[in-house]
């Protein structure tokens, strides 16, 4: 009974203190943002590399944002790995509208990896004309500043700026989950990993200097790894290069969401983080509210601690989250309380998931990640077909409503003539 009450002490211990310790790193540092950053006077030309892939939910909004930098002196490439893809009119027709701005489409599917965003990737920077290069996810809004302000995190000891995802603009109650598990879990977590001086590549903005990169071995280098997020940090790092995260990142808006959707998403980050870093992956599992309450119920039991310093307990957990969101300006609603409470029942199932498999779809795909560097074969894509039907009948409904418009215009017509 001893030990066990030592253990349970010593985890609720440790899980008040990380607790504590993550919320006020994190608030300190996204607090430090948000003045807009003007472009330096001999701001150096960059790439903007944008893989896309389907009919994403907000996804002409967001590359829309490709082409509102206030940045003097960049281009666009937007790269598509199929040619029968629904995005494509949508990047064309953005092109079309601006097209002042630099910008090329690139279509064709290099595979050198099992990662379909990375082999999107390829033919995008073998045809970027700069050398400074930034990978940016289709589904990211970018602000005016955006360039310059990932600039403004790269020193002498920098190989790569990153920033985590924060969902935003969420249409249902799954959204909210997912922003739930994106900004007070993982963004969380990882700007505090940056503050400690161990940050972690993340995938959805990525800075680059292009000779970091071929220095070793280029683009391929990344596919060393089954993620490309990974496969940058392990880079970097050999360099003797830090990855540095910003404190203040951009917006994906969500939309709406299926609970399919963000477990799917969920399942595969965390199948991918065990297998790249295992060790650091392991103690996951005593992240989120139910270790330390689990612990704390025991003392409880045990007659250590009184039952309402377990209600008190988790009162003071979520409700530093919720200041944390209000800080850092992320989403918050009445149903955040209770949604923190579900993502935290979620968090040890996540975990053994985490371990159970090896494979994972991903946009159908199928992938092993034990199997990172082989070439994948093609595979069907079911959510291809989806996606193009889904653009279909946004196509015929838009086709509908013009037929229904001009039937009500020569009807009228029609009255008008028959009254005179």
């Amino acid at each position: 009974m001893i030990a066990i009450a030592v253990i349970s002490a010593l985890l609720l211990a440790a899980g008040i203190l990380a607790q504590i310790g993550s919320v006020v790193v994190t608030a300190r540092a996204a607090r430090s943002r948000r003045r807009p950053v003007p472009a330096p006077a001999n701001a150096p030309p960059v790439t903007l590399l944008r893989p896309a892939c389907g009919i994403e939910n907000n996804v002409a909004a967001t590359l829309e944002s490709s082409f509102q930098l206030d940045y003097p002196d960049y281009e666009v490439v937007f790269c598509v790995a199929d040619e029968k893809d629904p995005v494509i009119p949508v990047i064309q027709a953005l092109m079309a509208e601006y097209d002042h701005i630099p910008s090329r489409l690139r279509i064709g599917d290099d595979r050198i990896s099992i990662n379909p965003k990375l082999n999107n990737l390829v033919k995008g920077w073998a045809d970027a004309r700069h050398d400074w290069v930034v990978m940016t996810d289709s589904n990211v809004l970018l602000p005016p500043d955006y360039i310059q302000y990932l600039q403004s995190y790269w020193d002498d000891e920098t190989g790569l700026v990153c920033s985590p995802a924060v969902g935003g603009a969420p249409r249902n109650v799954w959204a909210e989950v997912e922003c739930a598990f994106l900004n007070e879990h993982e963004a969380r977590w990882q700007i505090t990993a940056d503050q400690l001086g161990r940050g972690f590549a993340q995938g959805k903005t990525m800075l680059w200097r292009k000779d970091i990169l071929n220095d070793a071995g280029g683009i391929a280098a990344l596919a060393s790894e089954p993620a490309e997020d990974a496969a940058s940090t392990k880079v970097v790092r050999q360099a003797g290069r830090k990855v540095r995260l910003m404190p203040g990142p951009f917006l994906q808006p969500l939309g709406e969401r299926s609970f399919k959707e963000i477990w799917g998403r969920q399942v595969r980050w965390a199948r991918l983080r065990r297998t790249s870093f295992p060790f650091l992956y392991a103690p996951e599992v005593l992240t989120g509210a139910v270790v330390p309450l689990a612990s704390a119920s025991i003392l409880a039991a045990m007659d250590l601690i009184p039952f309402a310093a377990v209600a008190a307990l988790a009162v003071a957990w979520y409700g530093i989250e919720i200041v944390l969101s209000r800080l850092a300006g992320w989403h918050l609603s009445w149903r955040t309380p209770l949604i923190l409470i579900l993502r935290d029942l979620l968090l040890p199932v996540l975990w053994v998931y985490g371990w159970s498999s090896n494979r994972f779809e991903w946009r159908g795909n199928a992938m092993d990640v034990t199997n990172s560097s082989a070439t994948a074969p093609a595979l069907p894509s079911p959510w291809k077909g989806r996606e193009q039907l889904r653009h279909s009948v946004i196509e015929l409904r838009g086709k509908a409503r013009t037929s229904y418009r001009r039937w009500r215009r020569r009807s009228a017509e029609l009255l008008r003539g028959t009254s005179r």
